[in-house]
This record gives C-alpha cells, sequence and structure tokens, in this order.
C-alpha cells in the first residue's frame, strides 16, 4: 500500500502551525466605517433592513466614532441623511456648510481628529427629492456635465469641513478630475479622493435605500456599472487613476472578488471594496435563525476580500471587526 510523500496538512496540524504560515493577515486599520447622520433625531434610530446599524444623532455619531477609533478602525465614512423638507432637485443642502453631512464632518473632526482618517460621500443621492445621484435633464436622465459642476463644490465644502478624504459615488464620467481641480483651486491639496471607481448596478443595496431614506423611482442603470462587465471596470479605474484619483474602490464586495483581483494587479494605487448594505443583511438574517457562525463568518468574509486584492474594505461590521481580530 502506497502513503504519500508530501502532506501539506503538516502545516494545518495545530493553531500555532496554522498562524505561523498564514498568508492573509486581516488587521483592524484595514477597515473603514460607514457611519449615518440623520438631521433632526434627538436618539438613534434602528434601520430595521440592517440589525445593528443605526440612523445616528450627532452626539450617538461621535460617541461611534471614539468607539471606532478605539478599536484601530483606520477610517470613517459618513453619510448625511437630511429630512425630506430639507432635498430639493438639485440636491442644495449637500453644499450647505450647514447642513447635516458637513456639520457631521466638522463633529468628526472635533472628536478624532487626525486619529482616524475622515471622510465623506461626495453624492447627491441623499440630498435630491428624486433619489438620483446627480440633477435631471428635461427628459429625466441625469445630466452628467451639470452634476460635475455641483459635486466640485460639494468637495471644497466637505474639504473645509474637515474632510481628510472624499468618495465620489456618482459614477459620472470624468468626476474624479473635476473634483482634483476644485479642491487643488481653494488650496485643499492634500486632501485625498477615494473613488467609487467600479460601482455594479447590482441587487444588493436594498438596505442602504432604508438607511439614507431615499427617494429613489427606478433604478440607476444609465450610469452604474453592468454586473456582467469586467473588462470596463478596468477602463473606468484607468480614468480615474488619470485623473487624479489616489484609491479606487469595487463595490460591491464578495459578489466581485474577481473584479477586486484583477484591480489589484491591474493599478499601482490601493485598491478598496464596499461589503455593502445586502451583504451585511443576509449573514446577519442567517445568523439570527441559527444558520451561521455569525462571528467567523464576518471575518471570512472579510479575509475573503483582503485575499483578493482589497487593502481596504468598507464595512458596517468595522467596529466589532476590529475587536474580533484585537480579541483572537
Amino acid at each position: 500500500m502506497s502513503f504519500p510523500d508530501i502532506r501539506p496538512r503538516r502545516l494545518r496540524r495545530t493553531p500555532a502551525i496554522r498562524r505561523l504560515v498564514q498568508e492573509t493577515h486581516l488587521a483592524p486599520s484595514d477597515l473603514i466605517l460607514p457611519l449615518f447622520l440623520k438631521e433632526g433625531l434627538t436618539e438613534p434610530k434602528p434601520i430595521s433592513s440592517m440589525p445593528g446599524v443605526l440612523q445616528h444623532t450627532r452626539d450617538s455619531l461621535r460617541k461611534a466614532a471614539a468607539e471606532a477609533v478605539a478599536a484601530g478602525v483606520g477610517g470613517l465614512m459618513l453619510f448625511g441623511v437630511p429630512d425630506d423638507a430639507g432635498k430639493d432637485e438639485t440636491g442644495s443642502a449637500g453644499l450647505d456648510p450647514d447642513g447635516i453631512l458637513n456639520v457631521g464632518l466638522r463633529d468628526l473632526k472635533a472628536e478624532v481628529g487626525d486619529s482616524s482618517v475622515i471622510m465623506g460621500d461626495l453624492c447627491l443621492d441623499e440630498f435630491t427629492s428624486h433619489g438620483h445621484c446627480g440633477v435631471l435633464a428635461a427628459d429625466g436622465s441625469v445630466d452628467n456635465d451639470a452634476t460635475l459642476k455641483i459635486y466640485a463644490e460639494m468637495a471644497v465644502a466637505q474639504a473645509e469641513a474637515g474632510a481628510h478624504m472624499v468618495g465620489p459615488s456618482g459614477m459620472m464620467d470624468g468626476q474624479i478630475g473635476v473634483i482634483r481641480k476644485a479642491l487643488d483651486a481653494a488650496g485643499h491639496q492634500d486632501v485625498a479622493i477615494l473613488a467609487y471607481s467600479v460601482k455594479y448596478a447590482g441587487a444588493f443595496y436594498g438596505p442602504f435605500r432604508e438607511a439614507v431614506d431615499s427617494s429613489l423611482k427606478g433604478d440607476r442603470r444609465q450610469y452604474q456599472m453592468d454586473p456582467p462587465n469586467a473588462r470596463e471596470a478596468l477602463r473606468e479605474v484607468d480614468l480615474d487613476i488619470a485623473e487624479g484619483a489616489d484609491i479606487v474602490m469595487v463595490k460591491p464586495g464578495l459578489p466581485y472578488l474577481d473584479i477586486i483581483a484583477a484591480l489589484r494587479d491591474h493599478v499601482s494605487v490601493p485598491v478598496a471594496a464596499y461589503q455593502v448594505s445586502g451583504e451585511y443583511a443576509m449573514v446577519e438574517a442567517a445568523a439570527a435563525n441559527g444558520w451561521l457562525d455569525r462571528e467567523r463568518v464576518i471575518l471570512e468574509s472579510l479575509t475573503s476580500l483582503k485575499r483578493a486584492g482589497a487593502q481596504i474594505t468598507l464595512t458596517y461590521w468595522a467596529t466589532e471587526a476590529a475587536n474580533l481580530i484585537q480579541n483572537r
């Protein structure tokens, strides 16, 4: 009877051996925590489709930020949620220095200073009465170039509110170049751009729309990427880097591991992934039914994103995952 000479199982035999040869190491500093600040709240409001995630008050936002920084989380991405009266056709509340998003950025800057990377979501969908990421043309389509002018102003407003980095997520053609020029012209050359370069018009965003009280009717397929397309992702990334993107991101995360891996091999700037609301909600629902080991799945899913090539991951589990990593 013949037995194998080569036995890979030797390197799996004990926890200490497995740690010694581990190829992918997940760290708290890899993670960015998305946060939602809702105008007019007197206490935090749970988001029903995202158990454990809240629409924050200004006070609870600062507390959540401090907890994330204490856990070692690498960054904070802020989404502002105005009340319905604050929405209009052009999303003007997103430009207002006293609007909910810019107020929140100032609060984060006052709370954590430079001990974390403060980021602002640079998009109009939370602020428009129609829920699209840009202003509408007469025929109801999103007007790309008219939207760019607003993005430029929004970027400067966020930089002046204290953002270290802006996150353009609207998928408008030319948005990175316009934003970079606007920031530089306003004296904010050091404010970086995390580009949502590869954002697919997929089906995993449903819970997020509850989180930001979205007014969207229809979909965003005219400007977000079509899920079957892979090579197009490389084109989008090349354009964004040429225009001045400092980091490029793939969104959603787990359904697009192949895209993340392709970008890692294609670019020299850091690659990020966004583990979106649908990914979060699926795990939480399955865990609530006893179908999954929740904590193991959280860490396994985040590890898979890093293994694929995401140096940075936006995840609603950021603070919890950071604590799990440190206590593991």
